[in-house]
């Protein structure tokens, strides 16, 4: 499956962004679906993930309740919903894709996703 991530921007503090992945080459209602971020020098970080029909959804404590994961199956996108945005929210967010199941592993690894899009630049200024 390819994944095409955009909705990336520059945006003030407080303020708010919708990142957009969509996906096409594959059965996207079958996938489970994660967003990750990666900053300048650190290490790629999970945010969040969803399951196939998006009735479940885990999130890292760094942005619980400030970002939300949605999807929808018809159009074969993921969302990630960014509100109260911080200059640490800065960084380059990238959509994945993972074949597999909710409840068959962890998916808040990187190594359990298999396709990953291109990444779209958040930039939060103070």
């Amino acid at each position: 499956v390819q994944l095409q991530a955009s909705g990336g921007g520059l945006v003030q503090a407080g303020g708010s962004l919708r990142l957009s992945c969509a996906a096409s080459g594959g059965h996207f209602s079958t996938l489970t679906m994660g967003w990750f971020r990666q900053a300048p020098g650190k290490e790629r970080e999970f945010l969040a993930t969803i399951s196939r029909g998006g009735s479940y959804s885990l999130y890292a404590d760094s942005v619980k309740g400030r970002f939300t994961i949605d999807r929808d199956n018809r159009e074969s996108t993921v969302y990630l919903q960014m509100n109260s945005l911080k200059p640490e929210d800065t960084a380059v967010y990238y959509c994945a894709a993972d074949p597999a199941p909710w409840s068959t592993r962890e998916h808040t690894p990187a190594s359990s996703y298999s396709s990953w899009g291109q990444g779209t630049l958040v930039t939060v200024s103070s």
